[in-house]
């Protein structure tokens, strides 16, 4: 649990997830380990939906001949 979240593949921190979900399920916590462990699975749920976002973004940028488009946004100067 003293990994950073960052440093975690997406199967990785699914799997903490779960274990996370289990963990609060079972309900032999202290009120402040469950607190803490909840902080931990909202954080490992938006690093997950987050690699999710990224990898859908990069589905859609994939052409029919499997060429990446760049689709980054462009900054214009003012």
């Amino acid at each position: 649990m003293n990994e950073n979240i960052s440093d975690l593949t997406f199967e990785q921190a699914l799997i903490a997830l779960e274990q996370t979900v289990e963990q609060l399920e079972a309900g032999e916590l202290s009120l402040e380990e469950s607190l803490a462990i909840f902080e931990r699975g909202q954080q490992l749920a938006a690093y997950c939906n987050g690699l999710l976002e990224q990898a859908s973004l990069k589905v859609e940028q994939l052409t029919a001949d499997g060429e990446i488009i760049d689709i980054s946004p462009q900054i214009e100067d003012d």
